[in-house]
């Protein structure tokens, strides 16, 4: 942890505490990517206090109580205490200031997204310590009521769960499974920002398994689901498709357009199951179905055109030898081990 970032900002405000992911980073032993702070000093208190200090303040997020600045080399935001209020319908919160810690943390998704430090003290009042040695990821407080304020944390759990090889608790999983289909609440954008992190961690398998096994992946790629539970009936793999698929991803090269050309390899092979002599399944051209397939998802997700080039011709391609997931897709015919 950078004792410079946090000693220059507590001279500069005073009143300030270290807040969410990089509190969770230092509990996890590892160094912050990001400084986030919070305090009971209001917005115009902060940005006059960083000026006073001969800094910019960035005031982009002031309307929601946060205001920037740089501090040796780090981009730090500090952020008033708040509680957040979400019309139906809507994922724009309505800010409250309050002057309480804890009423700001409990706004927070996660309980390891839900500490502070002030000095030496941590402050943990949903648990999040305790989670993070246990390996889990809980919402804070009431799962339903996180959820409907932002459908987003849905695929947020899913996303930690790859890069932390964390488990998602089980209950919360339940939670989700109910509230799967608000996920067509967000914007495609959100989609890929978080699939793509998602994808480039270091279990991506883990993810994907929490986005099959809450249903988000029944909303978000259905042509995907079709895959879950789908007996391959082919004397060449012991996997099912959904299996195959997730050994996959997770043995091709860590390249983000690589990751989703593994992830969308086989999605042709549902569409074009025949039945041969010897009463084993055939898949002819599901490289080129899958590859249309890939087209339309492309599309619904937005992408750029460099990668839908890239993963169109990746899964067009897949089976052919010189193929960059060839190797993993020929590796991924066994179960994956545990």
């Amino acid at each position: 942890m950078n004792e410079q970032v946090i000693k220059e900002v507590v001279g500069i405000l005073g009143d300030v505490y270290l807040v969410g992911g990089s509190v969770r980073d230092a509990q996890l032993g590892k160094e912050p990517k990001d400084y986030d702070f919070c305090t009971p000093l209001l917005p115009d208190e902060v940005e006059l206090k960083v000026k006073s200090a001969g800094k910019r303040a960035y005031s982009t997020g002031k309307r929601f109580g946060t205001v920037g600045f740089k501090s040796n080399g780090y981009f730090v935001e500090v952020t008033t205490f708040r509680t957040e209020r979400y019309i139906p319908g809507s994922r724009k919160p309505q800010v409250e200031y309050v002057s309480d810690i804890n009423q700001d943390l409990g706004r927070r998704d996660f309980t390891f997204n839900a500490m502070a430090l002030r000095g030496d003290r941590l402050i943990d009042p949903f648990g999040g310590r305790l989670d993070i040695l246990e390996r889990k990821i809980k919402p804070v407080g009431d799962g339903t009521e996180r959820i409907k304020e932002d459908p987003l944390r849905m695929l947020r759990a899913a996303r930690f769960a790859a890069q932390l090889g964390f488990e998602v608790d089980p209950n919360f999983i339940g939670t989700m499974r109910k509230h799967a289909q608000k996920i067509m609440m967000v914007s495609r954008e959100r989609w890929v920002q978080e699939m793509d992190k998602l994808l480039v961690s270091k279990t991506p398998e883990k993810g994907l398994q929490v986005l099959a096994d809450s249903y988000l992946l029944k909303f978000m790629f259905p042509e995907l689901w079709l895959q879950v539970g789908y007996d391959q009936d082919s004397p060449y793999h012991d996997l099912t498709l959904w299996e195959h698929t997730l050994s996959t991803v997770k043995n091709t090269l860590n390249d983000i357009d690589l990751r989703w050309s593994a992830l969308l390899h086989d999605i042709g092979k549902p569409y074009v199951k025949t039945v041969n002599k010897n009463g084993y399944s055939n898949y002819i051209m599901h490289d080129i179905v899958g590859s249309y397939i890939v087209e339309g998802i492309a599309a619904r997700l937005k992408w750029s055109n460099d990668r839908t080039k890239t993963v169109v011709e990746t899964v067009y391609n897949h089976m052919k030898d010189e193929s960059p997931i060839r190797e993993a897709d020929n590796s991924s015919k066994t179960k994956l081990p545990t």
